[in-house]
């Protein structure tokens, strides 16, 4: 395995990854270029035929087996995308596939790798956990395990990313990349700095999950004591030991985003682009908002668009509520006859759009004097939802904003 990260093995892998790969040219996103001041274009991974990146590095590692380690079946452990990328890979070599998946998995990314005819196994919260597991697994059955991360056969794969954004954009600044346990940052920053020296290569982790770069303060590679991220994808407690120097060596920073930025980076993706990217592939996206960069180049990898149904929903319902679309007010009334009436005119005139009415009698022991009524609405933004305050507080009301439950 020593041989591998070279300029030679990053080559050799970008003609064998084109076997099962889509061509995902890079896409320029005037609405993120404008918000940030820079040229910023998108590598949509999210595209390829199992949803992911993972594809790459799970076919050029299968490729480097014997037929021997090949035949005894693989085995893996993975929360999604890399569980998909080895599952389709051993059906084009025809061998048999165990996945072990953690209990979380989304129901999508269970359902995708069986349907390329692996064997899936659910076991523990976390990628750990099931890894832990997998490797049981492969000892008591003699399988050959595939790492997701930690191995620099599949890191060469993931690097071939890097190959495809330098044919198309030679002069590109700025790499970023999302990190899990590391391994396409591993594969892409080495990779690309074997062809420009002077690129940065920035890695983006989720703030509830930032085992690499505490790891890199660190000095070595340590374990989290949890993780909690939306990012399922990326939701690590420990980054690969393997591939550590490599990232010491060709990362230039890591940068650490909240949950609260995936979610709205998920509305201007769709919004902008119309394409669904999950959590985990949102990271160098929100990323983008708290580089400290202008007039640059940038390329944000779009690692993958596996996110189930009713994850998205949840999304874009918080999404709304973030940017002020959907808010929910209280204002006390006295418990008369037309006094509803009388709010529902001032947010009728602001052209506010009522979506939930709550009333309660209860909220005083004097219903005279005050019964509460909470109205989640509709609006056009911050600027509109003000406007709706300002209206209902010179009305004589006390509008009071709320917690938003949709």
């Amino acid at each position: 395995m020593a041989d591998m990260l070279t300029l030679e093995k990053f080559e050799e892998a970008s003609e064998l990854v084109k076997e099962v790969t889509s061509e995902t040219k890079l896409i320029y996103s005037e609405f993120l270029s404008n918000q940030t001041g820079n040229k910023v274009y998108l590598k949509p991974e999210n595209m390829q035929v199992t949803g992911a990146y993972k594809l790459r590095g799970a076919y050029y590692k299968i490729s480097t087996l014997s037929p021997e380690e090949r035949a005894k079946g693989l085995i893996t452990a993975s929360a999604g995308n890399h569980a998909q990328g080895v599952a389709y890979a051993a059906k084009k070599y025809g061998v048999k596939a165990v996945i072990v998946m953690p209990t979380t998995t989304p129901l999508m990314k269970v359902n995708r790798t069986k349907s390329y005819g692996a064997e899936v196994v659910l076991k523990g919260n976390v990628y750990d956990e099931a890894c832990e597991y997998a490797y049981q697994l492969a000892e008591e059955n003699g399988y050959t395990f595939i790492h997701p991360f930690d191995d620099l056969a599949v890191a060469t794969g993931q690097g071939t990313i890097a190959m495809e954004i330098f044919k198309e954009l030679p002069l590109v600044d700025i790499i970023l990349v999302p990190i899990g346990g590391g391994g396409l940052a591993t594969g892409a920053s080495t990779l690309a700095k074997l062809l420009n020296p002077k690129i940065k290569v920035i890695g983006v982790e989720p703030a509830g999950a930032n085992c690499m770069q505490e790891s890199m303060k660190n000095g070595e590679v340590l374990t989290l004591p949890g993780v909690n991220t939306i990012a399922d994808g990326t939701a690590v407690k420990t980054p690969g030991k393997n591939i550590f120097p490599y990232i010491q060596k060709n990362l230039d920073d890591i940068i650490t985003v909240p949950d609260e930025d995936l979610v709205v980076s998920f509305l201007d993706v769709v919004e902008n682009h119309k394409m669904v990217v999950e959590n985990s592939g949102l990271l160098t996206v929100a990323a983008l908002r708290r580089l400290n960069e202008k007039n640059k180049r940038i390329v944000s990898i779009l690692s993958g668009g596996n996110m189930d149904i009713i994850t998205m929903s949840s999304v874009v319902q918080q999404g709304l509520i973030f940017r002020d679309r959907i808010f929910t007010v209280s204002v006390l009334l006295p418990d008369k006859p037309g006094e509803l009436s009388k709010v529902s005119d001032v947010i009728a005139k602001e052209n506010g759009n009522v979506i939930k009415l709550e009333h309660n009698q209860f909220v005083s022991i004097n219903r005279n004097a005050a019964v509460e009524l909470r109205i989640t609405l509709e609006t056009f933004g911050t600027e509109h939802k003000n406007q709706i305050i300002k209206a209902l507080e010179e009305n004589g009301y006390q509008p009071r904003q709320v917690r938003t439950n949709i």
